[in-house]
């Protein structure tokens, strides 16, 4: 498909640059795909700048991106974002790939690093097989598949 639309939103929060490394590795597979990048300051701000990628910018699909910290606070803060993501989905009929990396998923900032990379890297593929290869997608059902971490395997 040519003149798709790959909206990106992320956070000044985050402690990575995780939109720039899904942006990146969009680009090693999209050619005719213009991407759209948005920053806003936080997780609770992800659900409206994933709404105007789509409605105003005509976004097929949105990443979005983003790292709660570790205290409670945050993690009520991420599920109330995740909450706002289903709603702004549903709104608009379009898929929004949360990509959350919390903080104390790992016990180290270099850990944190390559965490949050890969999860966004591998998130991205997912965005380009839903949009370019959605049988690819099918014949990874029931897989086991893990972003950022070792996939876990079928049962």
């Amino acid at each position: 498909m040519v003149n798709m639309r790959i909206g990106i939103c992320d956070t000044t929060f985050a402690r990575f640059d995780m939109g720039g490394a899904a942006e990146d590795e969009l680009k090693k597979y999209v050619y005719d795909t213009k991407i759209i990048r948005l920053t806003v300051p936080g997780i609770k701000d992800l659900p409206v700048a994933s709404k105007k990628l789509i409605e105003e910018e005509h976004c097929d699909i949105v990443m979005a991106l983003g790292m709660p910290g570790p205290q409670q606070k945050d993690k009520m803060c991420a599920h109330e974002a995740s909450t706002g993501l289903i709603r702004a989905q549903l709104m608009t009929n379009t898929h929004i790939i949360e990509v959350f990396v919390h903080e104390d998923e790992t016990d180290s900032d270099e850990e944190l690093k390559v965490l949050a990379d890969n999860r966004a890297r591998q998130h991205a593929q997912n965005v380009y097989k839903m949009m370019f290869r959605p049988k690819q997608m099918r014949k990874e059902a029931g897989q086991g598949k893990r972003e950022g971490f070792e996939d876990a395997g079928p049962v």
